[in-house]
């Protein structure tokens, strides 16, 4: 029996370095589509609750999902291109020129600190800056393939996850040598922690792209794409949003605008970056916690900023995802450590 247990365990280790090896190029890709289908999982069944068809409701989260997720990128990848094509580099000039000509001058705390101010005011290359980024937006419009193709297979693979992830979920808690009890421990602690930093995040980021997005169409700019581009800057942790109103207001400078550069910044701050990020989103989160996630649970909001922060250092864009994830299992096996060691199985 144990030189079949060892000959059985032999075989399957090697199938699946096999496996690993054949699906490694989308192994990041049906990790996220996954994820993604664990934090919409109680969505999913709401539909499957008035559809009364799982194929009709993997169909309707899907392409919900495409429209709110990867609608905006799509959108914002077809106009970088016109952004780069249409920069008007004398504009970059007059913002560099008006800011040496002002006169900073520290109060009398800080005045240790004006010949550093002086220096770095003096040293500033503005247009070496905006060239550097223009450059970074370009290399995005010539990567956007590569990008689009990544999220044509999420879609797919978040698709079949959501059809048959009940299923392959139901497999694995067979096969466990532990109990499905305390496996449903972990699943469930996940998947409500993905769900509520998923939705968090998504609505959080609509809803402060839209108030951007109204202050940029009163002064006449494209207020979708303003919009869009804030709400991903807003899932940056620290800086957010700012790096979207500073620019805008040093373009209104430039223009010799300075009063619409003074509205636009005191919107952005005292609107979205005070009223909104303090005490909306707050709000927000309490109602996906109470309304939209099957079992509550309590969300450590620091732990889940470092962990939103992490993950895009390491992996990216789709570090907000990742990141999350892989704190909130580490800290589910944990507490199942924990559960099992009480319990005398280890």
């Amino acid at each position: 029996m144990n030189e079949h247990r060892f000959f059985l365990t032999a075989i399957f280790l090697a199938v699946l370095f096999s496996i690993i090896k054949l699906y490694e190029p989308f192994l990041m890709i049906i990790a996220i589509a996954s994820l993604l289908a664990m934090a919409t999982y109680s969505l999913n069944i709401r539909l499957y609750g008035l559809t009364k068809n799982k194929h009709i409701a993997a169909i309707l989260s899907t392409m919900l999902l495409s429209i709110l997720l990867f609608g905006p990128i799509v959108y914002t990848i077809t106009s970088i291109g016109g952004i780069v094509n249409n920069f008007d580099f004398t504009m970059i000039e007059k913002v560099q020129t008006y800011l040496r000509s002002l006169d900073y001058q520290l109060p009398m705390p800080l005045a240790f600190m004006q010949s550093s101010l002086d220096d770095f005011i003096s040293t500033l290359n503005i247009a070496q800056l905006s060239t550097k980024a223009l450059s970074y937006l370009a290399s995005i419009g010539r990567n956007s393939a590569g990008f689009l193709k990544d999220m044509l297979l999420i879609v797919v693979f978040f698709f079949f996850a959501l059809l048959n992830g009940k299923d392959l979920v139901d497999y694995f808690k067979s096969v466990m040598p532990i109990d499905a009890k305390e496996v449903n421990i972990v699943f469930s602690e996940v998947t409500n922690v993905m769900s509520v930093v998923f939705y968090s995040i998504l609505l959080s980021a609509i809803f402060q792209g839209a108030l951007f997005s109204i202050i940029g169409i009163c002064f006449g700019y494209d207020g979708l794409l303003l919009g869009i581009f804030y709400g991903f800057a807003s899932l940056i942790p620290v800086v957010g949003g700012a790096l979207m109103w500073i620019p805008l207001c040093a373009i209104e400078v430039a223009h010799g605008n300075t009063a619409t550069a003074i509205i636009i910044a005191t919107y952005s701050i005292v609107v979205i970056s005070i009223i909104a990020d303090t005490f909306i989103k707050p709000l927000i989160i309490k109602y996906i916690n109470d309304k939209m996630v099957k079992t509550p649970t309590n969300v450590n909001e620091l732990l889940i900023f470092f962990a939103i922060f992490a993950g895009l250092t390491t992996f990216g864009f789709w570090g907000m995802i990742l990141g999350p994830a892989i704190t909130t299992l580490f800290i589910s096996l944990l507490k199942l450590y924990k559960l099992l060691k009480e319990k005398h199985y280890m």
